[in-house]
């Protein structure tokens, strides 16, 4: 029996299955590179999504990074609305940084970048949820990187045991 994915058609077919269904587009592909069939690949579109692919472990990791400092923003500057949920966020993102650097060290070289464009979105967020003006929160990231990432740094006042 032939598979529908690899019918006579394959080659306009491919261009296709990109547009109309990527998922099947996607197994389509895996079923070629295994089969080693390299004249049959979609290369121009299996090239961008490779490297779409990069992007996105940059992108995840400035965004976790953003959401991260945003609560360090907001435990520092609104000592008073403190709660459990930020403490869960703060440390939920500490993990989750580093298990993304764990898994991707090649983003390491790539930090002192990613975390320019992750504070300016953190004072954003710290901004906009705690409705403090903008000009509260320094313009230039203030913590260390160890710090950011430290199980046991919590900047402003001491923490209550509380939490």
């Amino acid at each position: 029996m032939e598979d529908p994915l690899f019918s006579r058609q394959v080659v306009p077919l491919k261009q296709n299955l990109y547009e109309t269904d990527f998922y099947a587009w996607t197994k389509q592909q895996v079923s070629l590179l295994h089969r080693q069939k390299w004249h049959l690949l979609d290369l121009p579109n299996l090239i961008e999504e490779v490297e779409s692919l990069g992007k996105k472990q940059r992108q995840e990791l400035r965004n976790r990074l953003s959401i991260l400092i945003g609560h360090l923003l907001k435990w520092e500057y609104q000592p008073t609305s403190r709660s459990r949920s930020w403490l869960a966020t703060i440390r939920i993102q500490r993990r989750e940084v580093l298990k993304l650097l764990q898994e991707n060290p090649s983003l390491q070289p790539e930090l002192e970048v990613i975390l320019l464009g992750a504070y300016e979105n953190s004072r954003d967020l710290a901004s906009g949820e705690t409705n403090l003006p903008l000009a509260t929160f320094p313009p230039q990231c203030s913590y260390l990187w160890v710090e950011i990432v430290s199980d046991h740094f919590f900047p402003g006042e001491p923490m209550v045991d509380e939490f």
